[in-house]
């Protein structure tokens, strides 16, 4: 019979010496690498304590559209970046007629964003998933 450890007794993307000291890569504010992408363009991660929270900015036709704020879940990140383990982070937003799931991680200084959106309108528009490269800014 396998054993699995209660939810309460994992925390290894903070609890790791290796992966804590990586968690500044991902604090800041980041721009889009693509000016002309529909997606995202900009967000911002911020730490309070052992929580991460992320401010979304979408591209838009008449300027930056306001995500709700996120808190997010912080993650060991599996791969190995120059032989160093990180920390990624996953969040989900709700916006009635769509849920998008996002996934971020840094890797070589960049910060990559995986996007998967799903429509719930009915509208027969197609689910979708999106990567994304960011550039720090601040």
């Amino acid at each position: 019979m396998l054993e699995f450890k209660q939810t309460g007794h994992l925390d290894p993307a903070l609890v790791d010496p290796a992966v804590a000291k990586n968690v500044e890569k991902l604090l800041g504010r980041w721009a889009n690498t693509n000016r002309e992408t529909r997606g995202i363009a900009e967000c911002e991660i911020r730490r309070d304590g052992d929580q991460f929270g992320i401010q979304i900015f979408g591209a838009g036709e008449n300027g930056p559209i306001e995500w709700p704020r996120a808190r997010t879940k912080a993650l060991a990140n599996l791969e190995e970046e120059a032989g160093q383990r990180t920390i990624a982070l996953a969040a989900n937003f709700e916006f009635g007629f769509m849920k998008s799931e996002i996934y971020i991680r840094v890797n070589k200084g960049v910060l990559v964003i995986v996007l998967y959106n799903t429509f719930q309108d009915d509208s027969g528009r197609s689910n979708y998933l999106n990567r994304e490269f960011f550039y720090r800014v601040e």
